[in-house]
């Protein structure tokens, strides 16, 4: 039972990515009632769907998180729809690939808007309503950028290393508030984007598949037992962590061929 979400609520965002719906279906499958945010209403009405009828509970509110008042309105609206917040997954995401000396400043600011920015105001409205109700679960989502640096993934790379950052410093600053605060780092995870552009590419395929010991790609079901972990009572102690779910990427690799 320490791994149940039975009664709780809990907002994800960018949920109608191929990694934000898997955690949305997985928490609502784990008893938690989910509030769906992205900027595809069509997408998120076809999540909502598929968690209501495996018999969980969600509501759908569409929203771009271009401003504080963005992110400050999407926690009050979270709250008023399902009468609290006890966890919160800002998943939405960007990335442009560029190297250094072509990014313009347009996708300098898009990116951290959409990646720093937003997280960052979102966890602080939503800290307030965890605080006043005796606690919560954040968990903000990193990538293998936390750890490496990788070509043409500068801007996106920067977003993410600080979100591992700021991640402990929410996790310090609000331990005595009963809030935890973690991250969840992704390997190479194959979604219908990643399949058109990562994996899609032989080389870049080839490049990633050589380099992680499971030797395949991961997949957005391979993450939901790590985020409902850190997101349960099972993890009460946890926190200020980043753990990456890689298939072994960051653990090096071996000369001996397949």
């Amino acid at each position: 039972m320490m791994f149940s979400l039975e009664g709780k609520t809990a907002l994800i965002t960018g949920a109608s990515g191929g990694i934000g719906s898997a955690l949305a279906e997985a928490f609502a499958s784990a008893g938690a009632s989910v509030a769906l945010n992205g900027t595809r209403r069509e997408v998120l009405e076809e999540v909502a769907a598929r968690i209501t009828a495996d018999g969980g509970k969600c509501v759908v509110l569409p929203a771009s998180l271009d401003s504080v008042g963005a992110c400050q309105k999407l926690v009050a609206d979270t709250v008023e729809s399902l009468g609290g917040l006890d966890i919160l997954i800002p998943c939405a995401g960007i990335n442009r690939r560029k190297r250094i000396e072509n990014v313009t400043e347009d996708d300098f600011d898009t990116i951290m808007l959409v990646n720093l920015k937003s997280v960052y105001f979102l966890c602080q409205a939503a800290h307030t309503i965890m605080k006043a109700a005796g606690g919560g679960k954040i968990l903000t989502i990193g990538s293998m950028t936390n750890f490496r640096g990788m070509g043409m993934l500068s801007v996106y790379g920067m977003t993410k290393a600080a979100t591992g950052l700021v991640t402990q410093t929410m996790a310090v600053e609000w331990a005595r508030d009963n809030v935890q605060v973690n991250c969840l780092a992704p390997g190479f995870i194959e979604t219908p984007l990643t399949a058109a552009g990562i994996f899609g590419d032989p080389v870049r395929r080839e490049w990633v598949l050589s380099r992680v010991p499971a030797r395949r790609p991961g997949y957005p079901g391979d993450l939901t037992g790590a985020a409902l972990f850190l997101c349960s009572d099972g993890a009460n102690f946890v926190t200020g962590q980043t753990l990456a779910v890689d298939g072994g990427f960051l653990t090096g690799g071996s000369w001996e061929q397949d």
